[in-house]
């Protein structure tokens, strides 16, 4: 059964075993799809797709082979075809300061959940009002409006605030080129496990795969094999951009932040923040507050040059941020080593840090020579990456390198 499918994933690059097509043919017999097409189309991707990164390789080959099966969507076509309004400018006069504090307040999951008691609920097409799906109103669904959170539905991306967007192909973005966003996070994390170092400690972990081989290799004489514990060894001093250009990607490096913090892969970690470049501060909030400030070159004093140090930013500033004399101050006065620019600044991470990288969650600017001098320069002095699933992978291979 489906044989031409199963030919149509390898040639599309999907490696799918003999053994794992026939656990998939036992499941249909045995009705674990549910008598659904889409029942079966998750019954595929969990037996047959090894990895997330393959997950939008196989939906497009997915809609290749069964192209013309009809598929039942999120959201009606009708509801559609009343939230397409581009003639509508949006009405500032909609604004409603009490309905943003309420829409502000409400999770994600109560959102999600109202969404599909409007849908049910929803007979005619409405706009500029709070509560049906619509466009250019507070409420939490729609697009073109004027609520600081919600999912859009249909339309096209305005202002961003849209924590999703109803009817996308969620496992697109697990593509290896694409931008990460927060559940992807945890997915790249994964890929440092195989990093951590081996410490010079007995041979006291039960070793299962030498194990078996050996025991294999005996006749079947059970032959019980150890190995050295895994222990990361590994410091981490993350310095993360915020403000500014930075704050379209806000969410992102929040999410990056409590990824990193959670997943337990480094002996230590140090976070601190700055805006555009790690001038003579650094901060340990996003907020940027005085009161949180701490010395760059207290930091560059106690961290000893072990730590592998991660810069998070776009590389975006006004060039004399970066290369002029912005940032001498009395103590250039006093003190003519100290650094007058923030390349001064980068310059001497460099030189005391041996593994730097540079991840960057935008792509190099494309609207003018002016734009691009800052990134280019950042990325001459450390190796940059973008913040991506594959980007990511080898900036963590660079940044651990012996």
């Amino acid at each position: 059964m489906f044989e031409d499918f199963l030919y149509l994933l390898r040639r599309n690059g999907l490696k799918v075993s003999l053994t794992e097509w026939m656990s998939l043919m036992e499941a249909l017999e045995k009705g674990l799809h549910s008598s659904s097409f889409t029942g079966f189309y998750y019954l595929c991707r969990c037996l047959l797709v090894k990895s997330e990164a393959d997950f939008d390789c196989f939906d497009r080959t997915f809609l290749q082979y069964f192209r013309d099966v009809p598929f039942e969507q999120e959201v009606s076509q009708e509801l559609l075809d009343w939230l397409d309004r581009p003639d509508v400018l949006t009405d500032y006069a909609n604004w409603d300061e009490e309905q943003a504090r309420i829409n502000e307040m409400l999770s994600e999951e109560e959102i999600e959940q109202m969404l599909q008691e409007r849908m049910k609920e929803q007979t005619e097409e409405h706009n500029g009002g709070n509560y049906w799906v619509g466009t250019h109103g507070m409420s939490v669904f729609g697009n073109s409006g004027l609520s600081p959170k919600g999912i859009r539905v249909g339309g096209q991306g305005m202002h961003r605030r849209a924590f999703r967007v109803a009817g996308e192909r969620r496992f697109r973005d697990f593509r290896g080129d694409n931008t990460l966003d927060t559940r992807q996070f945890q997915v790249a994390l994964r890929h440092l496990r195989q990093f951590s170092g081996l410490v010079d400690l007995p041979a006291t972990e039960f070793d299962v795969d030498n194990t078996i081989q050996d025991t294999a290799d005996n006749g079947g004489m059970l032959t019980v094999r150890y190995k050295k514990p895994r222990q990361n060894t590994v410091k981490v001093l993350l310095l993360m951009d915020s403000g500014g250009s930075m704050d379209y990607y806000a969410q992102m490096c929040s999410a990056l932040f409590q990824a990193v913090s959670k997943v337990g892969h480094f002996k230590d970690l140090k976070v601190y923040y700055f805006h555009n470049c790690p001038y003579n501060h650094v901060y340990r909030t996003p907020n940027l507050m005085s009161a949180d400030a701490l010395p760059t070159d207290w930091l560059l004093s106690n961290l000893s040059s072990e730590y592998k140090v991660i810069f998070v930013g776009d590389a975006q500033m006004a060039p004399h941020e970066l290369m002029g004399g912005y940032y001498y101050g009395r103590d250039r006065q006093r003190d003519p080593d100290t650094p007058k620019c923030g390349l001064d600044w980068l310059r001497r991470f460099r030189n005391k840090y041996p593994n730097v990288i540079w991840v960057n969650p935008s792509q190099r600017p494309s609207w003018g020579q002016y734009w691009t001098q800052t990134y280019d320069t950042i990325a001459a002095i450390f190796p940059m990456f973008p913040l991506t699933v594959d980007g990511l992978e080898a900036g963590m291979k660079k940044l651990l390198a012996r």
